[in-house]
């Protein structure tokens, strides 16, 4: 599998409603739902937490991540299409995305749906960590 495979099925969502908690491709996504959407299309084992609040903290999300068998941590210096991206807007990361390439795709309130946009300085400062599916060719 290549990270073109995870760019092609969060693709696949482009368009899909935002909300929170959501995890049907097409009907509900929320950012966390878009990896889980991701995982489930390519046939990748993962288990989902749900009962989050719409700002997760006291690191949720980074153990969840830690926690999942299928994903390692890499270096956010060396970046692949298909990696992805731990942000955060405040304090405490709660925000997922998918790296692809010039671009990031993830599931926003602010436009409302799952959406991808060009990753300027301003997205790239709010990356802290990245993860990588072993399945996933670098």
């Amino acid at each position: 599998m290549t990270g073109n495979d995870v760019v092609a099925a969060a693709r696949e969502c482009l368009g899909t409603p935002f909300c929170h908690q959501g995890r049907i491709p097409g009907l509900a996504l929320d950012c966390a739902g878009l990896i889980v959407a991701v995982a489930q299309k390519l046939g990748i084992y993962h288990f989902d937490v749900d009962g989050y609040g719409r700002r997760p903290n006291r690191g949720l999300l980074e153990s969840t991540l830690a926690s999942q068998p299928e994903l390692i941590a890499v270096d956010c210096a060396r970046l692949v299409p298909g990696d992805i991206l731990l942000m955060r807007f405040t304090k405490e990361p709660q925000h997922l995305a998918i790296f692809a390439g010039e671009t990031i795709i993830h599931s926003w309130s602010s436009p409302g749906k799952v959406c991808e946009h060009r990753i300027d300085a301003v997205w790239r400062s709010r990356i802290i960590a990245a993860y990588r599916f072993r399945e996933v060719q670098a």
